[in-house]
């Protein structure tokens, strides 16, 4: 199965972006090369970008103890494990004591490093990297892995609380769902949201890898549309052709 996630607001959006960075940053940091390197700092100017909400960090604290104050009213349920519930509620507190200890903006000791700001101001143009341009980068991208690595990591530790905590946010979040079998007739699908309908901040559709197409998801407050477009195997997109239904799965999330 694929799994497409459609956030319905901007705030899972940038927890989605920021997500998506982190991963990316813990996959090349392990490996040795310096273009894999590259990458890693890459994805570290574009989680600062991403994290300069000045109001992220608090989003996360205030969702994390709403949460904890749910899980909270499990106690002495005799159907919940309560090491699984302690272990949770000891997780969530971690990660919020983590965030409140974060102080000023988030990733201010990065905009204070002249060296990595003068890299992130030439990286925005195409090939602005290149060792005439910056020799100093240069010289650093031939430095041992170790080196390399050890420097990497201390520029990515101190966002650690904020990708704790928002991955705890959005484990919870798809969690929260049930997954609902739809048909979507001509390869086109609509369900009237709000109201009396849909309440929910993020919607994941999930299709056989065999089958190929992609959604195209689109929604307001009012409405959810998906529209299934054939992907070929060229990479070109193509209507989906108004006989073909496709069969797919959807869940709603809601924190």
């Amino acid at each position: 199965m694929i799994t497409y996630e459609y956030p319905f607001n901007e705030r899972i959006r940038a927890l989605l972006r920021l997500e998506d960075l982190f991963e990316k940053a813990s996959y090349f940091i392990a490996r040795e090369g310096e273009r894999e390197h590259h990458v890693v700092l890459l994805s570290l100017f574009e989680i600062l970008e991403v994290a300069g909400r000045a109001d992220l960090k608090m989003d996360l604290i205030q969702e994390l103890e709403r949460q904890r104050q749910s899980l909270l009213t499990f106690r002495n349920h005799p159907e919940i494990s309560e090491d699984a519930l302690s272990g949770a509620l000891d997780e969530i507190a971690q990660a919020s004591a983590a965030l409140l200890a974060m102080t000023g903006k988030i990733g201010q000791y990065l905009r204070e490093n002249e060296w990595l700001m003068a890299i992130k101001s030439r990286a925005v143009i195409p090939g602005g990297v290149c060792e005439f341009d910056l020799p100093s980068y240069h010289y650093w991208q031939h430095q041992e892995v170790g080196v390399r690595r050890q420097a990497l990591q201390e520029w990515l530790q101190p966002l650690t609380p904020l990708r704790d905590g928002l991955l705890i946010v959005l484990r919870l979040l798809r969690a929260s769902g049930t997954p609902e079998h739809q048909l979507a007739s001509g390869g086109f699908f609509q369900l009237m949201l709000g109201g009396g309908g849909v309440v929910s901040q993020m919607a994941r559709i999930s299709l056989d890898k065999q089958l190929p197409f992609v959604p195209e998801i689109s929604a307001n407050k009012y409405a959810l549309n998906i529209r299934f477009i054939r992907q070929d195997s060229g990479s070109r997109q193509r209507q989906t052709d108004n006989a073909v239904d496709v069969p797919f799965d959807i869940v709603f999330c809601n924190l």
